[in-house]
């Protein structure tokens, strides 16, 4: 992979630090300004502006740590197996103290929980499955060792009809990474739809906004509702805000059941209440995925 293609702004990336305490962790972040290349030649002087996802510049203000970083302390996040079982002495990552940590399976517990060793600290810890994955190094654009082989899935397409309640992005600016409730108004040729929103209005005020959009990149079934009976620190969540459906992290947990959630495309740390928020999930490949609070991502 060529970092030139990969390292752009709005990139999702791994960090690593030279810091002692910290050798060996890898920390999820995004992209904020991508380094300039000189006849697609790097250097160790290309700096980058990146936003850790999970790491604050203080408890008060509740903004993402933000730093200017050599590209070699960049990579792309690590894949992983998420029904992969673990071996003695097996080399893997740990979610631990909001980062990935490098240790070795010391003993397979009973439970699907594995104790691992961290030669930086001297530490052993027990972990569930689901928050280890196989080690992996990023050399030259690939990952060793690569990911492990399964079989294709097939997926099944999703079947758009008129009437159904259905959520559209938008590329207009200002409006990226919101989602908007619609109905399917007309079934057009080409993977094509009219749709007519439920909360935006015409420039006139007289009737609701249509619009024509792609199948491919605008439009999706409404996620399934997911009971959550409180939100936690640096988790991602939609809110509600603006007649949309806009991304962001929990920033801050009040005591009145308020949550302070920050976005990334603004720079804006604002209050919900509870019902006015819900887990974030992604529409891959025909099904829903949660996001974790690291990047993971499991079945909804």
């Amino acid at each position: 992979m060529d970092p030139n293609d990969y390292f752009v702004k709005g990139a999702e990336v791994e960090i690593s630090s030279d810091e002692e305490g910290f050798r060996g962790s890898w920390f999820l972040g995004t992209i904020v300004r991508s380094p300039t290349f000189h006849n697609r030649t790097i250097t160790a002087d290309n700096k980058v502006l990146v936003q850790y996802k999970t790491i604050f510049v203080d408890e008060v203000s509740g903004n993402l740590l933000q730093e200017y970083l050599n590209l070699v302390q960049l990579r792309p996040p690590a894949p992983r197996e998420l029904d992969r079982k673990f071996h003695l002495s097996e080399e893997v990552d740990a979610c631990h103290n909001d980062g990935w940590w490098e240790g070795v399976i010391t003993e397979v517990l009973d439970g699907d929980r594995y104790s691992v060793f961290f030669r930086a600290t001297r530490e052993q810890i027990e972990f569930e499955k689901s928050n280890l994955r196989l080690h992996r190094e990023w050399k030259n654009g690939k990952w060793y060792p690569p990911l492990e082989d399964k079989p294709k899935e097939v997926v099944k397409e999703e079947k758009f009809i008129k009437g159904m309640l259905v959520e559209v992005s938008s590329d207009e600016e200002g409006f990226e990474g919101a989602w908007f409730v619609a109905t399917v108004a007309e079934l057009l040729e080409d993977g094509k739809f009219i749709i007519e929103y439920k909360s935006l209005r015409n420039e006139d005020d007289t009737e609701f906004l249509r619009e024509e959009v792609t199948k491919e990149s605008h439009i999706r079934p409404c996620p399934p509702d997911v009971a959550v009976e409180r939100f936690n620190l640096n988790q991602e969540v939609d809110a509600l805000h603006n007649d949309g459906w806009w991304v962001g992290i929990i920033s801050k947990v009040l005591d009145d059941g308020t949550y302070i959630v920050y976005f990334l495309e603004t720079g804006e740390n604002i209050a919900f209440k509870h019902l006015d928020l819900r887990i974030h999930q992604e529409w891959i490949n025909g099904k829903w995925t949660i996001s974790s609070q690291i990047g993971g991502l499991k079945e909804a």
